[in-house]
């Protein structure tokens, strides 16, 4: 799964969830949870969350997973991730004529 940040540091967010994954029952220690930069976008980083678990407990990690994501995020007071544009008008333009 995925967990979009704004541009500020991702390195506090990445720590906050593998503790707070570490505590969602059925998570296995080993392989241990990854959580990494997944890519980038407009709004900042990406995370892939990668919490491991049996596949008879998948959907119960994967929906704590979700809040956990949320309710750790809005807790720690992270910015909400938003897009940044700039419009520029450009004298002279076509669409100015």
């Amino acid at each position: 799964m995925k967990a979009q940040l704004n541009h500020s540091g991702s390195q506090p967010a990445i720590q906050l969830l593998k503790e707070r994954l570490a505590k969602i029952p059925n998570v296995k220690t080993d392989p241990a949870r990854d959580v990494e930069i997944l890519e980038f976008n407009l709004a900042g980083p990406v995370l892939a969350v990668r919490p491991y678990c049996p596949t008879d407990h998948y959907w119960q990690v994967y929906f704590d997973t979700n809040r956990v994501i949320r309710e750790s995020f809005g807790a720690a007071g992270f910015p909400v991730p938003e897009q940044h544009l700039a419009i520029r008008n450009q004298a002279g333009s076509a669409a100015n004529a």
